[in-house]
């Protein structure tokens, strides 16, 4: 009598893969632009987060006036009292999410403050406070993306548990080519450019790199800012990866420490985009924008405090808001001029209080990874 035999190596793998959704609309992940109804997210935290190891491609994508305190603490742990306040900052956020409908799912606790080692350097952590950073979801795909902080190099396995369940249930997972992060990809003489001079970037093109930030997403069509995290190598792996089906366009940034896009451009509904005149040149977009609103933003308002003082992001994370439909836009409670330009734009602004999430890296867009959006590709140019 023959009987089953238990499937192992190549053969469960291969059973396993077929018994998985194979259909995209099957697929629990599922976004295509920025402003889509938010349906699922993934929020960051801020359990376990580590100022990060000294290194050139931190000290210059900091404001200057606290090169010197980061460079100082690097390694340590963050002081508790700064966790708590962005902590109950961050409660708040989550609380909003939720009580407009929104799925919200967590990375795991991570000890950041451990050293690692590979054979050519050693580093310890720092946050899982911004998915955004690592990770970008287009249509029914995660793509990891090949940071090149060497601080963040790790940072993935507190998502794993999350990205294993998408996959399962049907989703496509993508890591682009692990960095080396040799000292051949830094550029050590570099020197902060003066405002006005030719902008200047702390890598090189020796391996591809991109931060998931630097790209923001408009159906078929991606815009990125090259910056000090984010090299063309990189830009052009992604375009090859995505392939015929989308467009990858370049926004060129006037900052002289460039880092995110989103702190530049924001795309908030169909033909409309935010966008930070400081750091952005309104009359040299790419000709794929020539049928949108350019929404200028008004300068940033003075905002107090110390966590505001010490934080690792420019003033313009005043921008860096995270549309939950074409109309819902979560903004920061301490900008009201940018608060009343947005309900005269025809949006309904959500303000709550984030401030103390600087320190840790950024503010709503940048917490937040999209998982599913409800909506389809579409063609916006």
């Amino acid at each position: 009598m023959e009987r089953d035999l238990p499937e192992t190596g190549s053969e469960a793998a291969t059973a396993a893969a077929a018994r998985m959704p194979e259909k995209a609309d099957a697929s629990p992940v599922m976004s295509y632009n920025e402003w889509d109804p938010l349906e699922e997210v993934i929020v960051g935290r801020l359990e376990g987060a580590t100022i990060p190891s000294n290194h050139i491609t931190v000290t210059y994508n900091l404001p200057p006036s606290v090169m010197g305190l980061y460079r100082l603490a690097a390694g340590f742990k963050y002081p508790g009292w700064m966790k708590k306040l962005a902590q109950k900052e961050l409660d708040g956020f989550i609380a909003l999410l939720e009580a407009e409908g929104v799925k919200v799912r967590r990375p795991e606790i991570m000890d950041f403050s451990k050293k690692y080692r590979t054979p050519n350097w050693s580093s310890r952590g720092f946050t899982i406070a911004c998915p955004r950073d690592g990770y970008m979801v287009v249509g029914d795909e995660i793509i990891e993306s090949p940071m090149c902080w060497r601080s963040r190099h790790f940072e993935q396995e507190a998502y794993r548990p999350l990205f294993k369940e998408y996959f399962k249930a049907g989703a496509r997972w993508t890591s682009a080519p692990r960095p080396q992060l040799t000292d051949d990809l830094y550029r050590y003489d570099y020197k902060l450019p003066k405002k006005g001079g030719p902008i200047e970037y702390t890598i090189n093109e020796f391996e591809p790199v991109f931060d998931a930030a630097d790209f923001v997403r408009c159906g078929r069509d991606l815009f990125v800012t090259v910056s000090n995290v984010t090299n063309r190598f990189g830009i052009a792996w992604l375009q090859r990866h995505l392939g015929h089906t989308y467009r990858i366009h370049e926004i060129p940034s006037l900052c002289t420490q460039p880092m995110h896009i989103d702190s530049t451009f924001m795309p908030l509904a169909p033909g409309k985009v935010l966008v930070n005149p400081d750091y952005c040149d309104v009359e040299n977009l790419p000709p794929a924008l020539k049928r949108w609103d350019v929404l200028v933003a008004p300068r940033p308002d003075p905002v107090s405090g110390i966590m505001a003082k010490i934080s690792m992001c420019s003033p313009w994370t005043s921008i860096n808001v995270l549309s939950l439909t074409e109309k819902k836009v979560v903004v920061d409670a301490s900008q009201p001029t940018l608060i009343r330009a947005l309900k005269d734009w025809g949006f309904e602004p959500l303000p709550i209080p984030f401030l103390a999430y600087g320190p840790f890296g950024g503010a709503f867009h940048c917490a937040t990874l999209d998982i599913r959006r409800r909506g389809t590709l579409e063609d916006y140019t």
